[in-house]
Formats: structure tokens, sequence, C-alpha cells
């Protein structure tokens, strides 16, 4: 069955569906302005925790607020300020001061210099330490801006103040520490100094005394050298309490060590630390203002207000940072920019004056950068704590091309400078050795220059030099060929160079062992060449040398393969010996007994020493007779040795030996004076024999 349609009337002028809407006109500058501005202050305006608004969308709000001249926006630059001078404070530190400071001048401190004060306050109060960071990075503000100097003496001032009458023992002296150190950069003048040490001791209790001692600790140098009265009478004030006022034995204790510090000139506790010393006397601005006037702390200063010429104080502060920051204005950027083409050719000319100043660049003759590298050298040396971690700081150092070598003699001098032989510098040379291969050579060539100069070093450098080398070899850390340079010979050698090749094999043997040793020089064949010095075959001097300095530092199992060579070489004949030998062809000498064999052999050897002793004495007599100019002289001289001959000779054959070697000296005598008969003849006599047939 069809369902029947059914039509609704419909009356006129009713319509069920809406009519078109007509398009919204999008919202003006002004009204975004606006809206911006409404719900930025909703937000200010609203409880701390209540909303969370992500940082994104805050700061996509704050980019729609542009009029500077609106509160919103004046307060949006605000909480940029105070986040700025903040985080700035908050980071300085003895390292990066130098580029902090240009950074807070960055900012608008004259606006903000309430917000440096707090800070700067605020930061100093939670860390002690950095309290001479704080008052330099002051003293730089306070010569360019002396209003924030001021402002910051006079707060911290009242704070002590009121921190002293509250008997607030900690905000004491973390203020009087500050203090002290802004009376040391001169922004505070010393006798606001004097004040505080006078107030503090004049009714002392443990606690005062205590901050009086620290106080005065930071700042008696300077006290010392400016206000030397100021002194005098704070250190007798501190002898009469120590004697007199019943205070604690701890108390006590610390003006004890003031004393011991004032002894010493405050050696630990300078005025100005050499790094922190950033401002010239001469610019520094000093503030006179007394313990007990009337200071305007401005606190207003620490909380946004409104400013109508905001724009026009802006400008005026850019103009400032300007002058002090040494920079350009935008006008002279906009310039450049419009002015390429011109600059061109300025940039041209400007490149050819840059070639010309590096041709004419002058050549430091003082070595002051030497100096300086090997102060940075000896200093990472001596601040590590372990060999690694010298390493790793030394590799950092950049050293100027051709200066590597003064790594490794910096490394040796440290290590010679100790008392006794650290192995820590044995350590630190392995470790670069085993790094490179140029670290290794100049070690090695450092080997030869040392080993050359060893004269030159006192005992206790030249056993550190010779254990820092014997580890380097023990490690293989560097080439045993480097041994080569030792000659090992009575000519070749000094004292000192035996002295330091025996502590040199010492050391190797307490590392290696004698048996490794041992192994090493006899086995290896390449190193054979390098050892040929210490163990030389090319006569038997120079080899019984060798084997007679081993066996006397207790090393002559080093020596036994030498020793060997020593026996091989054929024993020359004695020339003497064959004569006597050969004088005769009789039998009856072979039948001559022991007992008069023996008797012989002692007689030929008493005349052998005689005549040794003779025949010195003699030359002697000779030398003399050369070097005098007058006949009578040379006379004299003779006659007394003869003399001395003639009561030495206890035979016969000894006197006629005599007389005969004592003519033939008279003979060569003679021949320079032929007028000596007198003075041969009372030779001849004198050696109780006969002049020889023949003479002249």
């Amino acid at each position: 069955m069809a369902s029947a349609r059914v039509e609704m009337p419909r009356r006129e002028g009713d319509s069920y569906r809406p009519g078109r809407r007509s398009p919204v006109a999008p919202p003006t500058e002004e009204q975004k302005q606006a809206a911006a501005k409404q719900e930025y202050q909703r937000l200010l305006n609203v409880r701390s925790g209540g909303t969370y608004m992500p940082p994104a969308k805050l700061r996509a709000l704050q980019a729609q607020i542009t009029d500077k001249t609106s509160k919103e926006y004046q307060r949006m630059a605000w909480e940029a300020l105070k986040k700025s001078i903040n985080g700035l404070i908050n980071k300085v530190n003895t390292a990066n001061i130098k580029h902090i400071v240009p950074e807070l001048f960055g900012e608008n401190l004259v606006r903000g210099r309430g917000l440096f004060c707090r800070s700067v306050m605020k930061a100093q109060a939670a860390s002690l330490p950095f309290t001479p960071v704080y008052a330099a990075m002051a003293a730089v503000v306070n010569t360019k801006l002396p209003q924030v100097g001021e402002l910051l003496v006079k707060r911290l001032i009242v704070q002590f103040r009121k921190a002293f009458k509250r008997n607030d023992k900690a905000v004491c002296l973390s203020a009087t520490s500050f203090l002290a150190h802004l009376v040391n950069q001169q922004v505070l003048h010393e006798m606001l100094a004097g004040q505080i040490l006078l107030l503090l001791l004049h009714k002392p209790t443990d606690d005062s005394v205590e901050i009086a001692v620290g106080f005065f600790r930071e700042v008696g140098q300077y006290i010392e050298e400016m206000q030397p009265a100021i002194s005098v009478a704070v250190f007798d004030q501190f002898r009469n309490i120590l004697h007199e006022a019943g205070i604690d034995k701890r108390t006590q204790y610390m003006i004890e060590v003031l004393f011991q510090v004032r002894k010493d000139k405050f050696r630990d506790n300078p005025a100005i630390k050499e790094e922190l010393d950033l401002v010239e006397e001469e610019d520094q601005i000093t503030h006179q203002v007394s313990l007990d006037g009337d200071f305007d702390v401005q606190d207003g200063l620490n909380v946004f207000k409104f400013d109508p010429e905001y724009e026009d104080n802006e400008e005026a502060y850019k103009k400032l940072r300007a002058e002090i920051l040494g920079e350009a204005s935008d006008d002279d950027d906009d310039d450049d920019e419009e002015g390429g083409d011109d600059d061109d050719d300025d940039d041209e000319s400007a490149d050819e004056d840059d070639e010309e100043t590096k041709a004419m660049e002058i050549k430091d003759q003082s070595n002051a950068d030497l100096v300086n590298l090997r102060r940075t050298i000896y200093l990472t040396i001596q601040s590590a704590a372990s060999a690694d971690e010298v390493v790793h700081k030394l590799m950092k150092i950049n050293l100027p091309a051709g200066q590597e070598a003064e790594l490794t003699s910096m490394i040796v001098e440290c290590c010679s400078q100790e008392k006794t032989y650290l192995k820590f510098f044995g350590l630190i040379g392995e470790r670069f050795a085993k790094i490179n291969r140029l670290w290794c050579d100049l070690f090695e060539q450092a080997f030869a220059k040392y080993y050359g100069t060893i004269h030159r070093y006192e005992n206790n450098k030249l056993r550190n030099i010779a254990m820092f080398f014997g580890h380097m070899l023990a490690e293989d850390a560097i080439g045993w060929h480097c041994l080569s340079v030792i000659h090992l010979n009575e000519e070749e050698t000094t004292s000192s160079s035996r002295i330091f090749i025996k502590i040199l094999f010492q050391s190797i043997v307490e590392e290696l062992g004698m048996a490794k040793l041992k192994a090493r020089i006899t086995s290896d064949e390449e190193l054979r060449p390098s050892v040929a010095g210490l163990f030389p075959d090319d006569n038997a001097r120079n080899m019984r040398f060798s084997i007679n300095y081993f066996t006397s530092i207790g090393m002559g199992a080093l020596t036994e393969e030498l020793r060997e060579r020593l026996q091989q070489i054929p024993k020359p004949t004695l020339p003497a010996l064959a004569a006597r030998g050969g004088g005769g062809d009789d039998d009856d000498d072979d039948s001559v007994s022991g007992a008069e064999g023996r008797q012989q052999g002692k007689v030929e050897d008493a005349d052998a020493a005689a005549g040794s002793r003779e025949a010195v004495a003699i030359g002697f007599a000779l030398a003399v007779c050369r070097a005098q100019e007058r006949e009578e002289e040379v006379g004299v001289v003779i006659l007394a040795f003869a003399l001395a001959l003639r009561h030495a000779a206890t035979g016969a054959p000894r006197r006629q030996a005599g007389a005969s070697s004592s003519t033939s000296v008279l003979h060569a005598a003679s021949a320079r004076q032929p007028e000596a008969e007198v003075t041969r003849a009372s030779f001849v006599t004198a050696c109780g024999g006969q002049e020889a047939e023949g003479s002249v």
C-alpha cells in the first residue's frame, strides 16, 4: 500500500533556515595589541600557580606586544633585564670575568642598578669564596658607572649595621668580607675599614672578634700599605683582648693565627690576586662614606616602575654603552652597507696595508713567549694529580712549530728539580714517547744532550736524570741505540759521566733484572753496535777499563764475554826480559837452586823498582834544566836530586846504573850549557859513580 505524501501548510514569511551571515571584519593592529595587553595583564594579576601558560604560547603573546610606550612592553623588558643580569652574575668566575663584564655593560645597568646590587649581594652571600671575583666585577662597573658602585656600598653598609644589631653572625661575615674586598679594589675608602674594626673590637665577644679577625685577614695587606697607623692600633687592641678579655680558646687561637699571618706579610691573603687586577689605579673612583651615615638605599629600584620616557632613556644608555665598549653606532653600519661599491676599494687597500704590517712584524728577542711556554708546562705538571692527567693537559697546549723539544726538556728538568726521583715523571715521559714517534725521537735527542752536559749538574740532579732515562730504556720507551753516545774508557769519560752510567744501569737492573739485561746486551745482534762503546774491544787497555768498571758497580756478569776476548789476545813479550833470558848459553843457569832463584828475582825486582824511581827523578831534573835560564840554579836542582838518589841506593849495581843514567842526563843538559863542567862533576860524585867513558 503506497504511502501518501503529506504536505505541511507553509505560512508566508516563515523560514526554517538561518540567513547567510555577513563576513566579520579582521581585527585591526590596535585591537590585536589591546587583546594581547589584556591577556598579558590578566596573567600577571592571576594568583601564582593558578594558570599554566606554555612557554611557546607565552613568547608568542609577548611578541605581539610591540608598543614600547605601553606598560606591558616595559614590564616584559624589565623581566628580561632581571633575568639577564642575574644569569651573568651567577656564571662569572676568575677565568671568564673579562668576557662577562662587556656583556654586563650590554644590559641597561642604569635602569637595572638596583637589580645588579641585589643580585650580586645575594650571589656573594651564597658563595663567599667568590667574593674577590664579585668585588673585581663591581670595581670595573664602578669605573664607568660610579652611581652603581655607590649604591652597592651603601646597601652593604646598611646590611652590616642591621645584622650587627640583630647579632646575625652569618650576614655580618658576608657583608664584611664583601666590604673588605671593595676596600682592596679601592672602590671604598680604607677609613671605613678602621671604623668597622673599631666597632667590632670596642666590646669584644667571641663572635665580634671572629668577624674582626676574618675581616682584617682580607683587608690587612692593603691597610698595612696605606694606613699603617690603623694596623698598629688594631693589633694593639687584639693583643689586649688576647691577654685580658675572657674569650674562648678557639677565639684566642684565631688571634694568634692572625699575628702569624701578619708576620708572614699576608702571603696567603693578598689584597688583589693578579688575575683579578683589572682596573688601573688612576681610573678607579673611591667612595668616602661613613659607617654611621644616613643612606638612601633606593629600594624602589628593585621593582618595576612605568617610565613615560622609556625610549629616550634607552637611546641615552645606548650611546653611553657605545662610549664604554667602543662600539660603532647603527647609523655608521647602515652607511657602510649603502656604500658597498666604495668599500671594495677600501678593502683592497686595507688588505695591502695588512700585508705590509705582517711583513714588518716585530720579532721578540726577549724570549718572552718561550718563558711563558715553559711556565705553562711547569705549572701544568705541578698541578696535576696523575701522569695520565699531565699528558692529557700537555697535549692540549698549543706548541709553536719548532718548540716541541721544550716540552721534553721541561719534563726532564722538572724531574731533576725533585729531592728524590719520582716515578711520576718517568711515567709521563713513557706515555709521551709511546704516543707518537716524534716524542720518542725528541727524548732520544735529550738523552744525548744531557749525557754530553752531565758534568754541569750536581749529584742529586744527576741521579734523577739517570733514573729517568733508566726507566725510559727499561720500558722500551726510547731505543737502546741512543747508548751509542757512551764511550766507556779513561780518556772520554769523567767522574760525572761514570756516575751517570752507574745509576743508569742500576735503574735498568731494578726494573728488568740482571738476567734480562744480560740477555738484551749479549743476545741482540742489532744492539751490539750501539753498546760497542760500553764494551770496547779495540785494545786491551779499554777492555780492562770496562771490565773493572762494571765489576766495581756489581755488574761483572755483563763483561763475561769481554773477559773471554781479553784472554784470547796474545800477550806481548818484554824486550828486557828477553835480553836477560838469552844472555848466556851455559847449562849452569838451570841448576840454580830454588832459594837462589827466588833471591835473585827479589834483587832484580828491587833494582827495577829503584831504577824506575831514579828515572822519574832524573826526568824531572832534566825538565827543570830545560826550564831554567841560569846554570847555577840548574846545578843546584840536579845536585839535590843526585843526593836523594844516592841515599836511596842500596847496592853497587844500582849506583852504577844511577851514575850511568845521571851522566846521560847531564850530557843532555850540558849540550845546552857547555860551561856546566863543575855541576856535572858534582852530580856524578853525589851519585857515587864515575863518569862514563866517551862523555863530553
